[in-house]
């Protein structure tokens, strides 16, 4: 299912640390840091890239700025588990751009689903005339999220 870390030393660890507090390091940047030759670190990145433990380069944007005041986290209870159910809310979640992350989970919740939304309307909008209507969906519980006390944090290397 998943591959497992191999195949990375102290230097990759350290590589791929300083790439997620900024991506826009250049080689000779990351060479500076990592006591390697622009060369040598831009070889390492391009390594790391090919073997999938660099997925992609991003920007984070941030949420007031852009008019999203309302961040919440919304439990899904499926009314079922058949493969239909499951490939209909897929494609529900796919459509949606407030929905911004979903996990599928164990226990009572089978999704969980993070969202940014414009206001509560906006999120009143989501959970009753997108999400529980859809007949895949029993159930739905939201938490509104009052603040962030970490923010999403790089994986550890």
């Amino acid at each position: 299912m998943h591959e497992t870390r191999t195949n990375l030393d102290l230097t990759d660890s350290r590589l791929l640390s300083a790439l997620q507090r900024d991506a826009h390091l250049t080689a000779q940047e990351l060479g500076e840091l990592l006591n390697l030759s622009p060369s040598q670190a831009g070889r390492r990145r391009q390594r790391l890239e090919a073997e999938g433990y660099i997925t992609g380069y991003s920007a984070k944007l941030d949420a007031n700025r852009l008019g999203l005041s309302v961040q919440a986290f919304v439990q899904v209870q499926m009314v079922n588990h058949a493969p239909d159910t499951a490939n209909s809310f897929s494609t529900l979640l796919a459509t949606r751009p407030e929905i911004i992350s979903a996990w599928t989970l164990t226990g009572e919740a089978d999704y969980l689903l993070r969202t940014y939304c414009r206001d509560l309307p906006g999120l009143n909008h989501l959970i009753h005339d997108v999400l529980l209507p859809h007949p895949s969906v029993a159930r739905v519980q939201s938490q509104i999220v009052m603040d962030q006390s970490k923010s999403d944090a790089p994986l550890p290397t």
